[in-house]
């Protein structure tokens, strides 16, 4: 993936600034593309609790270079670790990223290391993924000149990993490789991560897509409009429970009412075999301004944010849901498809 002629990474170390991490910042988007240098652990720190970067993937790695960093700035890397991963309790690869960083020394080349490993794990998925839709596609009897009707929620495009993204990789290698897909992209409230940044992505990349409100999404499954569902995952545990932005869980819940496959897609770190289920994922409940109010363009481009309820009325703002494994069709990773449960995800290597 490019944007504006800037590098496919959303996280990279620039040649010219080698004691610097570089990300896009990803609150300015799709208005602006803005590329933000952090400089101490104390930035990363900041970038990944502020949303400055997002995503299971993109998380994980930044953390690495954090790591990176404070070990450089000869800062002790217990502090560090547990600086870092108290920003964003939900998504297992922050956790993930920053204990292997201490395990390997927290150098610049186990960061590059894990960084490399995300982009190709969700290129595998995108190759995997691909294989499922064809799949779909012949199920459906779709002719080939029809597009196949996709639905995903929130945003685990490449913006949420470092690269090719997990939800969007199949989309992605379908759409490359001339088959036709359509996505439905969920605006995904509170903080509009479909809207703003996954149908930015599709935009650049040349997929059709439509962005729908968060509730049309059973309306269309109803209306036989969607033949699968993918989304990502922030923590996967060990019977297959997944966590996910807010409101993937009621998507889960319309698409076995209307017989719709519901698939998700996720590297292998972010699968958390400490929990035995998705009652022990902590679910993170960030600030009631996100859901108090929205950020937007004016007819002169000037950025304004507005509120949309009341003053005085309390918002409550959790970030995720867990989806049961009973409702999944099945995991996409980057070792294959496989069923959502302890045996189907050790049976593919996991």
């Amino acid at each position: 993936m490019s944007a504006f002629g800037h590098p496919s990474r959303t996280v990279w170390v620039p040649a010219d600034t080698p004691d610097t991490v570089r990300i896009i910042d990803q609150r300015q988007l799709p208005w602006r593309f803005v590329v933000e240098d952090l400089r101490s652990v104390e930035d990363v720190a900041t970038a990944i609790r502020e949303m400055h970067v997002r995503g299971a993937g993109c998380i994980g790695a930044t953390a690495a270079y954090g790591m990176w960093l404070a070990a450089t700035a000869g800062l002790d890397l217990a502090s560090a670790a547990a600086r870092l991963k108290a920003t964003r309790p939900t998504a297992a690869n922050l956790a993930w990223a920053v204990d292997r960083m201490r395990r390997e020394g927290a150098t610049l080349a186990a960061a590059e290391t894990i960084a490399e490993e995300d982009a190709a794990a969700c290129l595998a998925i995108g190759r995997h993924g691909f294989a499922l839709l064809e799949a779909r596609r012949q199920a459906l009897g779709r002719p080939d000149q029809a597009p196949l009707n996709i639905l995903t929620h929130c945003n685990a495009g490449w913006l949420a990993f470092v690269a090719h993204g997990s939800a969007t990789a199949p989309v992605y290698a379908a759409h490359d490789a001339g088959r036709p897909v359509h996505v439905w992209v969920d605006e995904t409230r509170p903080r509009n991560q479909g809207a703003r940044l996954t149908a930015w992505e599709l935009a650049r990349h040349g997929v059709p897509h439509t962005v729908i409100a968060d509730n049309a999404g059973g309306h269309l499954m109803q209306r036989g409009l969607v033949d699968l569902v993918i989304t990502g995952a922030d923590r996967v545990t060990r019977n297959g429970d997944a966590a996910n932005k807010i409101g993937t869980y009621l998507k889960a819940l319309a698409a076995r009412d209307n017989h719709v496959p519901f698939h998700i897609a996720f590297p292998s770190s972010t699968l958390d075999w400490t929990l035995a289920d998705g009652a022990g994922i902590p679910i993170e409940e960030r600030a009631e301004d996100e859901v108090s109010q929205l950020e937007g363009p004016d007819d002169n481009g000037t950025l304004r944010t507005i509120r949309v309820s009341p003053p005085g009325s309390r918002c409550a703002n959790p970030s995720f849901d867990v989806t049961p494994a009973r409702l999944i069709t099945s995991f996409i990773t980057e070792k294959g498809v496989c069923e959502a449960s302890e045996a189907g995800m050790r049976q593919a290597g996991l």
